[in-house]
């Protein structure tokens, strides 16, 4: 299945879907930039940065309500069925987390901003460093596999949310420990915590997207499904 596999004889319903889909992807992008210059700010303590990140999120909630309205208008007036109402209830869902996903690159800007003056320890400073990088990886495949319609990158995407989840649960290790080795370090460990958070929570959005991806090209919900039962599902006993 591909973008555009139905032919509708209302060219104007066609046109309808792609511009949903259309800005859906520059949503998508506008994101993307977003995270990728909030981890940016925080790593190379750029306060000036975070803060264009902190106070550039309203254009991102602006893009969802939009598409949101827009999504419902095509809904009540055309009464899709099958695979275009898979398509307009994927968008609206992924708008969803897009936005989310929004939310916690300006949470890491206005965290940067914070801690422009403040020491992390080079081994914390370099998990922190690799595991942004990790998530602005799974992001970006995510919105591959959005515009491609890959079950089979969505399907990776989903199990590398693992990695982010145990590369977040190291750094808190380190954290903790650090915080008991010298309580002058709580304050700056803190930040950095709901940094890690942040992230963490990214890459979880970013699965949830590409569980949407696989909905919409499979027609199967594997929300809340473990990944062997996914794989099953999606590939059969050989996938």
């Amino acid at each position: 299945m591909d973008m555009n596999t139905t032919q509708h004889t209302s060219h104007q319903y066609n046109r309808e879907l792609d511009d949903a889909r259309s800005k859906l992807m520059t949503m998508g992008g506008l994101v993307e930039t977003q995270v990728t210059s909030a981890i940016k700010a925080l790593l190379e303590r750029d306060s000036e940065l975070g803060e264009k990140v902190a106070y550039s999120d309203y254009e991102i909630n602006s893009m969802e309500v939009a598409i949101d309205e827009q999504c419902a208008e095509i809904i009540a007036r055309r009464q899709p069925a099958a695979s275009d109402l898979r398509l307009l209830i994927t968008i609206i869902k992924v708008i969803t987390d897009l936005e989310r996903i929004g939310d916690e690159a300006e949470k890491v800007g206005r965290y940067a901003v914070e801690t422009t003056e403040s020491v992390t320890s080079g081994e914390l400073h370099q998990s922190l460093r690799h595991l942004g990088d990790h998530v602005k990886t799974m992001l970006h495949d995510t919105l591959d596999a959005l515009a491609r319609l890959d079950v089979k990158q969505a399907m990776q995407v989903v199990t590398n949310d693992q990695q982010v989840d145990a590369e977040f649960e190291a750094i808190s290790r380190q954290l903790i420990t650090r915080m008991l080795e010298d309580p002058r370090n709580i304050k700056d460990s803190l930040n950095v915590t709901w940094c890690a958070r942040s992230l963490e929570r990214i890459g979880d959005h970013c699965k949830n997207i590409c569980e949407y991806v696989i909905y919409l090209v499979k027609g199967k919900d594997v929300r809340h499904t473990n990944l062997d039962k996914m794989r099953e599902e999606i590939f059969g006993s050989n996938g």
